[in-house]
Order: structure tokens, then C-alpha cells, then sequence
């Protein structure tokens, strides 16, 4: 036989440690995204991940794996964290992400000390996200320089913790699923606020003082509607109010709108507290370009409000559901249009809550057939439904008589 060729040796195979040759600051930040128990076993890699966990820029207590929320609570973590917050470095963190299914009576207090933790290291965005039950948070106000960002899910609030005067540079607040037990919502940094699915048990209402606040989302919140005081600085605001709160006629199903006379439903009696010579909604947000004003059927609120109905000098676009059209003349969609002189763009999505709808119309104003009682700067119309019956049809007629001619898409 022929003697074999010899081969080319292959090149020696690399084992440098790419990742590892970074700088330090790069690879606290890296570890910033793990859970904090992954991070800290990072520790075994190489001689320099001994202690890079020690000084990451966030901190994500919670489930090892954070898709498998079945086993996680805060039981499985109290120990690991009452090491993990001794032997840890005191530098500041950027990020803290507290994060459980779930909890019992004892752990409140060490969910109430990770929190403190964090604003003690000069956290600027925290995140308290509890899946299951209300876990309440101390009664204590916020005492940080440094918090931009705080976002809230399933917990209890209380009075002191929501003034945040003591938290100048907030800007983002975000309140999904919470109860609230307080009588206001104070901060004067404040440029965006979310209240979602939130409930509001007191017979009063909720006082939002934030003078600089930039853009607003109130949706499904339930108890009385929170009275907006002046935004002077608001660009945009969605608000979406459920028949479910108390500000919801309970007589509106039987075909009965009871409305603040002496024969009303509990719902429809004025509270003390209840600010009925003033507008509780659209006097705050009358100087936003953006609205989304979303009312179920039932709900009184903005009816009221449009009895002092002020004036929206900035309003660019306007989206409106139903709640709008009620009334033989239409008179709620009419005071609003008429208040609003520089509209340029109104949607109204009719008995159809999207995203999709089977019918779209678009029309525009048309200046040439006469002066109108509406802004002459309305150039597009949208009307979306699933069918053309006759309120759409009675709809449609109204805008009509305002000089707007429509077409389907």
C-alpha cells in the first residue's frame, strides 16, 4: 500500500475568553439582566467573576426562571437575599426588578426592606410586581434624589407612600392592579402617569396633583373616579371608565338613567367630597393635543363634566367611543365639538372596540358650503363600526349638518 499522506494539522482552537476580556463596567451591566441567584453563580467561571456580581447596576429578585412564575414566592428567596444583601457591594444601581407570584403575612416586611434596599443604593427605576394578592407597602413616603422610573403591580398603597415630594426627579409612575388607600397622588416632577385596573375603595375622591405631568392613562379603574386638578403641561391623555366603578349608573340597565336627582341610585347621590361645581376629568386635561375618551355606557362622570364643559384650546385629535352619541340631539359629541377650535382630526369608534372594523368611513369639513359651529381646521373624520344601522345613521346625519361630507374607505 502506498504510504499515507500526512495531514495538515488544524489550527489550535482559541480559548480566550471573549466575554470575560471586557471591561468591568460592561460586564456589571451584562449581569444586570440576570436574576440575581444566575448572576451570583457567574461567581464559578473564571477567577475574574469571583466577585463581578458584587457590584452589577441591577438587581432582579425573583424566580430563577422568570417564564415559570408557578413555584415562585418569596419564601424561596428570603434567605439567599439576606446573604446576598450583606455580602453585595454598596454601588448604586440603576435597575431593581422585585418580582413574585406570591406571598404570605411574614413576608411583607423583607419585600418592604428589598424596596428600601434599593432606594438606599440610589435605584432609578424599580419595579414591584406581585402576581397574586395585594402585598402592602409601607406607609412611608419615597426619599430619593435619584428615582426616574417607578412601576407598581399588585400591591396596596397608602397616604405617605403617594406623596412623592420627596422623589424630584420622578417622571414615570405606573399603577396596574393596586389598591389604593390614600386621598391623593402628588408630585410635582411627575411627566407620565398610568393607573390600570386599579381599585379605589374610600367614599371620596382621589386628588391627582401633578402640574407638570406630560401624558396620562387612566383604565378600568374602579371606586370613585380620581378628580384631576390642573395639568397645565398635558400633551395627551387616554381615559377608558368602566361601568363597574361607582361613578356608573346602576339603574342605566334597565333603560333608567337616574342621573344626581333626589330619586337616585347610591352611585348617582353626590358624595361629600364630590366636586360637583367643578369638573372632576376634562378641567385637568383641557390643555391636552391628544384625548381618548372612552366611557362605558352607564358612567355619569362626563356628563357632568360637560355642564361646565371647558374650553380645549390645544386639541389636535379626538377619539370617542358610543358614550358620545347618547341623547335625542346628540348633545354630548355637540358641546365637545364646539369646545374645541383648532380639532383637526375626530375619530368616533362606534359599538366596535377594534382593532379591527368591519366598516370605515373618512370625511372632512367643507369650509365651502358655509360657516360652521365646529373647528374649521377638522380635516379628516373617522367613523369605524361593524355595521350602518340607524344610530350610525343618525350619526352620520349630525356631522352633516356640520358641513362634513363622508365616503367609505
Amino acid at each position: 500500500m502506498p504510504p499515507r499522506k500526512k495531514r495538515n494539522s488544524a489550527p489550535p482552537v482559541s480559548v480566550t475568553d471573549r466575554i470575560g476580556a471586557l471591561p468591568e463596567s460592561i460586564l456589571h451591566h451584562m449581569l444586570s439582566f440576570l436574576p440575581a441567584q444566575a448572576a451570583v453563580r457567574t461567581c464559578v467561571l473564571a477567577r475574574r467573576w469571583r466577585h463581578l456580581w458584587r457590584s452589577t447596576t441591577g438587581l432582579r429578585i425573583g424566580p430563577l426562571d422568570y417564564h415559570d412564575y408557578g413555584g415562585a414566592d418569596v419564601e424561596d428567596l428570603h434567605k439567599f437575599m439576606e446573604h446576598l444583601l450583606i455580602l453585595r457591594e454598596r454601588t448604586d444601581l440603576d435597575t431593581v426588578q422585585i418580582q413574585f407570584d406570591g406571598f404570605c403575612e411574614e413576608d411583607q416586611p423583607r419585600v418592604n426592606l428589598w424596596v428600601r434596599y434599593a432606594v438606599m443604593c440610589k435605584v432609578r427605576a424599580l419595579t414591584v410586581h406581585i402576581d397574586c394578592g395585594d402585598l402592602d407597602l409601607d406607609d412611608l413616603p419615597l426619599v430619593s434624589r435619584h428615582l426616574r422610573t417607578l412601576d407598581l403591580h399588585g400591591v396596596v398603597l397608602h397616604t405617605s407612600f403617594l406623596d412623592f415630594a420627596s422623589c424630584p426627579a420622578l417622571e414615570d409612575l405606573n399603577m396596574n392592579y393596586c389598591s389604593i388607600f390614600g386621598s391623593n397622588v402628588s408630585s410635582r416632577s411627575l411627566k407620565h402617569l398610568g393607573i390600570s385596573y386599579c381599585s379605589y375603595d374610600l367614599d371620596c375622591r382621589i386628588h391627582i396633583s401633578t402640574p407638570c405631568l406630560v401624558s396620562l392613562k387612566i383604565d378600568h379603574h374602579s371606586g370613585r373616579t380620581p378628580f384631576l386638578e390642573n395639568m397645565a403641561l398635558i400633551e395627551s391623555a387616554h381615559v377608558y371608565l368602566c361601568k363597574y366603578s361607582k361613578d356608573a349608573c346602576l339603574n342605566h340597565a334597565s333603560g333608567v338613567f337616574c342621573g344626581a336627582n333626589n330619586n337616585a341610585c347610591k352611585n348617582c347621590v353626590p358624595i361629600e367630597d364630590d366636586c360637583s361645581k367643578e369638573c372632576v376629568l376634562l378641567g385637568g386635561i383641557s390643555s391636552a393635543k391628544h384625548l381618548e375618551l372612552l366611557p362605558e355606557n352607564g358612567t355619569f362622570i362626563f356628563a357632568r363634566d360637560l355642564k361646565q364643559c371647558p374650553t380645549f384650546t390645544k386639541l389636535k385629535t379626538l377619539l370617542l367611543n358610543e358614550y358620545w352619541c347618547e341623547g335625542p340631539d346628540l348633545d354630548p359629541l355637540a358641546c365637545i365639538l364646539k369646545n374645541s377650535p383648532v380639532l383637526e382630526k375626530l375619530t368616533l369608534q362606534l359599538f366596535s372596540k377594534g382593532p379591527t372594523h368591519k366598516v370605515e368611513m373618512k370625511g372632512s369639513y367643507n369650509s365651502v358650503e358655509g360657516p360652521a359651529a365646529i373647528s374649521q381646521h377638522l380635516h379628516m373624520v373617522e367613523v369605524k363600526c361593524n355595521a350602518v344601522d340607524e344610530k350610525i345613521l343618525k350619526v352620520l346625519k349630525f356631522l352633516t349638518a356640520f358641513n362634513i361630507r363622508f365616503g367609505f374607505v
